[in-house]
């Protein structure tokens, strides 16, 4: 990992302090900055979002799909934890803390926001940052390309649905065309740029080296445009924040539950499957992280820049990766459960 990956829990703790303070300092700046938007599509987010969004679809090779049938199950179990699993876990770990346990401290409309909130990172499976928990868990990587792959084509058509079938669950009113432009816009057309991109520089590029180049370039802006969404969505936030701070500590725990419990069953089932460890590992990963940088984006559309909805989405970015930390340490020592 680079310093940006490797750092990236310290750089949003950073990017959280600075956009409570300027946020508190500044209201009427960040006031202007929500403003700037077209159909409940913030410009400046949407900006920012594209910015992490695409460097990690140029990664995407659609190619590999052709060797999707060559070692099935550790596919089947990606695409078993995160579509029949993970999303209703989430679901119901959000209903269960915020309707039950902590319902005398939160109210009903923010309860359910953040409970929105929980659901989107639920629906989406990682995408760009699974390559790095393979590479530190010695995993196969063409095959996790092929496992991202595979997750993406089924992400274009599956996560406007469950997500709003979830939301109904949770008695949250869904706006379909808000909800089907996110798609569109965070989804299919990154998607479409990246495999434009691919084309054009491997026409006469045998040996990828362009391509890796530009990937290698583009990698930090990745993070960059994070941080910035994290910084103006704390900004925003800034007044709930200061007024509940025991919010981020509320979200970040069926949060973390949730982490550490799908990873539990992912992994078990490869044992039980008797995977090679450089199949279990990565397809654990996958199902476990979450495709954070859509999540946030299809909050704050949903809505809305100040809403908890968007605000669970960035705690999850914040809780995301020193957790996953922990999984490749656990992963890389029990190694030698695995064939």
């Amino acid at each position: 990992m680079g310093i940006f990956e490797r750092y990236l829990s310290v750089w949003v703790g950073i990017c959280i302090v600075l956009g409570v303070s300027l946020g508190s300092a500044m209201p009427g700046v960040f006031a202007y900055i929500a403003g700037l938007e077209w159909a409940h599509v913030n410009l400046v987010v949407a900006v920012l979002i594209w910015i992490m969004i695409y460097p990690m679809m140029v990664q995407i090779d659609f190619a590999s799909i052709k060797d999707v049938g060559k070692k099935p199950k550790g596919i089947v179990l990606t695409l078993v934890i995160n579509w029949l699993i993970k999303p209703f876990t989430m679901a119901a770990l959000g209903w269960l803390f915020f309707k039950v346990f902590f319902a005398g401290w939160v109210d009903p409309q923010s309860a359910n926001e953040y409970i929105a909130g929980m659901i989107l990172l639920g629906v989406a499976p990682c995408t760009a940052m699974v390559f790095v928990w393979s590479q530190l868990t010695k995993g196969d990587a063409n095959y996790t390309l092929v496992q991202v792959s595979v997750n993406d084509i089924i992400m274009v058509f599956a996560f406007a649905p469950i997500t709003a079938l979830l939301l109904g669950m949770s008695d949250i009113q869904v706006p379909w065309e808000t909800l089907v432009l996110s798609v569109i816009l965070y989804v299919v057309l990154p998607l479409m740029a990246g495999v434009i991109t691919r084309k054009v520089i491997d026409v006469n590029d045998v040996t990828h080296k362009r391509l890796n180049s530009l990937v290698r370039s583009l990698k930090p802006w990745s993070v960059v445009g994070l941080l910035g969404t994290v910084l103006l969505l704390f900004g925003f936030q800034a007044e709930t924040i200061l007024a509940q701070p025991q919010t981020i500590v509320l979200i970040a725990i069926p949060l973390l539950l949730q982490t550490y419990g799908i990873f539990a069953i992912a992994y078990g089932a490869a044992k039980a499957l008797k995977l090679p460890h450089n199949i279990a590992a990565p397809a654990c990963m996958i199902g476990t992280s979450n495709f954070f940088e859509l999540a946030v984006a299809v909050a704050i559309s949903l809505f809305g820049l100040h809403s908890g909805a968007a605000l669970a989405t960035v705690v999850g970015v914040l809780v995301e990766v020193p957790v996953m930390l922990s999984l490749v340490y656990f992963a890389n020592r029990t190694r030698h459960w695995f064939a």
